[in-house]
This record gives C-alpha cells, structure tokens and sequence, in this order.
C-alpha cells in the first residue's frame, strides 16, 4: 500500500464531512477526479471509485438539465444531513450510534467515544481548530485522525535511518489499522445507512461508499 497516497485519500473524505462543499474542495463532482482515484490495487475501492465517478457524472447532468448549480445544490444536502434544523438527518458523530446500538436514539454527539477520541488525539499531538464546532468523535475528525498515522507511516518508512524507520512505520499502520476497527469503521455501516436512508441519490451517500471501502483496506 502507498501510505501517502491512503493519507490523502482519507483527508480528502475526512474534509468533504466536515463542512459543506462551498467551504472545501469540489473536485468530488469531477468524474475525472473519481477515475484517477488510487484504488491501492483493491477490487471494492475500485468499484467504489467507478460507482463515485457514474454518481458525478449522472448528477452534473441533472444539475444541468433542471438549470442548478451543482456546488449549491450538495451544500443544501450537507446542511439537511449534518446540521438541520431541527436536527441532523443523519448525525456524523460516534457518540449517536453507540447509543442506538444500544437501543437508544438520540442525535447529540457528546459522550464516550467523544471523550475517546479527545485522549487519541492529545497522545498524537494534534490539536482541534475546531472551526465548525465540531465533537471530536465527528467521522471526518476521526478519518483525518487516521489520515495522518497513514501520514507518519509514510514518513517513517521514507526515512533514511534504514530498518528501524521500517518498523516503525509498520507499527504506524498496525496503530492505524487498530484504531479504525476500533472507531471509525465500527459506525461507518450505519452512519452510511442512515444518509443513504436520507438522501439516497446525494453526494455523501456515494461518497461514504468510497469510506467503507478505504477503511476496509486500512484495517486489513
């Protein structure tokens, strides 16, 4: 695996999430930008990639067709899925789907995972700008969490300190591997049910397919 190549590609998805696309990059409505996607030689990236690019493709026409900016148009889904009002259409935060596993519903993203993720990212010297006020279990807080151990493993395994640098960078990936079972990958099936749920045809249900399939590569 390329793990700056993987770091970037869960920054990318760890970003579109956390704001609306006015405020990010667009590329994601770009079918070229899906087909060059790296697919780290995997069969579910690479579908998931072919299935994003049809999705820009058949949206940019629609926007076309009905006379819509596409840019306006998925930051309108943003704000019905993530913000509201009332409330968010889909909750992004971990907090909410530990709770209804556990029979409980509930759209507040405040409570143990969030406490969670705060400790991991102190031990990882990162700090939270927090512009969006965002909870730091938030799912594209947790993947640009994951995004930079992928980081560090490439760091480590391009360092010239030879087989101690390899190792570490292997530990960096176990790291990474351990916390995505353990976090993101453990909500990612029901924070997707619940956009596509939503918005079925929208930018972030199409997107968090290409989530599943990253995370399933990051914690083989």
């Amino acid at each position: 695996m390329d793990y700056e190549q993987m770091a970037d590609a869960l920054a990318f998805c760890g970003n579109s999430l956390l704001a609306p696309i006015t405020q990010t990059a667009n590329v994601g409505l770009d079918p070229a930008f899906w087909e060059a996607f790296p697919t780290f030689g995997d069969e579910g990236v690479a579908r998931a990639a072919q299935s994003c690019a049809m999705w820009a493709a058949a949206f940019g026409r629609r926007c076309e067709s009905a006379d819509q900016d596409a840019v306006t148009r998925c930051a309108v889904e943003y704000t019905r899925l993530f913000v509201g009002p009332p409330r968010p259409a889909a909750a992004p935060w971990e907090t909410a789907y530990r709770a209804a596993a556990a029979g409980v519903e509930t759209s507040v993203g405040f409570g143990q995972a969030t406490f969670e993720m705060r400790e991991l990212l102190r031990e990882a010297g990162l700090g939270l700008s927090n512009e969006n006020h965002q909870y730091e279990d938030h799912m594209g807080i947790e993947l640009l969490l994951l995004s930079e151990l992928f980081r560090r493993a490439a760091a480590a395994d391009g360092d010239a300190a030879g087989a101690v640098a390899v190792d570490d960078a292997a530990a960096l990936v176990r790291k990474a591997a351990s916390f995505a079972v353990e976090h993101p990958a453990a909500w990612i099936d029901a924070f997707r049910a619940k956009v596509t749920e939503a918005a079925p045809d929208g930018y972030f249900a199409s997107l968090l397919g290409m989530v599943e399939a990253l995370l399933q590569v990051a914690t083989r």
